[in-house]
């Protein structure tokens, strides 16, 4: 049977950078208490005519290329996203039109936080099923859409941009992505959510998520390594969502990770973004060289709903 493989990454964020100071302009904050609380000194803020789909596209734009394949080869484009205001046609429909992809299958996934990890496995499982050959699969948020700029317990956290990856069919055995551990607990449902109909503004109990996450996240990114049929300690990396930067760190404790082991803290320069945070935060390290090609990297998001998806996969 064969298998996938991440074989390109591409990012995008607005140039707009909002600091811990600017956001003691706008709320009763300090940039002490937020560090303090979640790790993040800045976060990047779209344009207001820019909009997810102009991210999602730069983003993928950039993968495609370093992928050096053509757009006729990409047979699916999937855009994970819960902040795009375009219901139809498809951001993924809107990416593959700028991209000049002739005829893909198009889809968006909403899973919150999770969503990326979540898009990445249906396009494994499509690849193993022979349905497609090659995917785009996009994590995409303009999370400064559903701020609510007067509460200044989650103002503080959130921010835009966007990850994308190309995920193509591999003969090799054991493939590059492993299999999925994924799951929801929708009887915390409204731990995070969107409220209101028309003019949606990110919620969340805080406290819920942070013992959830520290509690029982590493019982889960465990159940992924697993999966792949490896130890925590055979991984080269970790890349969860960027939601907190203790969480983060907590989870790094508690896998008993080695020393060396590379972990993305992007959550400090960027923010919570959501469906973009994993992709986002993997494509910089590559990018920068702190992934060697085919080493083992765990990534886990969790977020609304509560829902979770993690997989390993082999850096490109």
């Amino acid at each position: 049977m064969p298998a996938s493989r991440v074989v390109a990454l591409g990012h995008h964020q607005p140039s707009r950078v909002l600091t811990n100071t600017d956001m003691e302009r706008l709320v009763d904050t300090s940039d002490a208490w937020i560090r303090q609380r979640t790790g993040i000194v800045t976060r990047r803020i779209a344009a207001e005519d820019e909009s997810v789909t102009d991210m999602a596209a730069a983003a993928a734009g950039k993968a495609l290329v370093a992928s050096g394949l053509d757009a006729a080869e990409i047979g699916m484009v999937t855009v994970a996203t819960c902040s795009a205001i375009d219901r139809s046609p498809s951001i993924a429909a809107q990416v593959a039109a700028r991209l000049d992809i002739p005829s893909p299958v198009c889809f968006d996934l909403n899973n919150a936080c999770a969503g990326f990890c979540t898009a990445l496995a249906c396009a494994d499982h499509a690849i193993r099923a022979g349905a497609a050959r090659h995917a785009l699969v996009i994590g995409a948020e303009k999370m400064s859409d559903l701020v609510d700029w007067t509460d200044r317990s989650t103002c503080i956290l959130l921010g835009d941009g966007a990850g994308a990856a190309v995920v193509s069919r591999t003969d090799q055995a054991g493939g590059g992505i492993g299999p999925v551990a994924w799951g929801s607990d929708p009887a915390r449902s409204d731990a995070v959510r969107l409220v209101d109909s028309w003019q949606p503004r990110f919620a969340q109990e805080g406290q819920t998520v942070f013992r959830w996450a520290t509690s029982e996240l590493p019982a889960l990114a465990r159940e992924a390594c697993e999966r792949a049929g490896i130890a925590t300690t055979d991984l080269a990396g970790v890349v969860t969502h960027q939601a907190n930067l203790r969480i983060i760190e907590s989870l790094a404790r508690q896998l008993g990770l080695r020393d060396d082991v590379v972990l993305a803290r992007d959550v400090v320069d960027s923010g919570n973004t959501s469906a973009a945070s994993v992709p986002l935060a993997l494509s910089k390290l590559v990018e920068r060289g702190e992934l060697p090609p085919g080493a083992p990297v765990l990534l886990f998001a969790f977020g609304g709903g509560l829902s979770w998806a993690g997989q390993v996969v082999t850096a490109p």
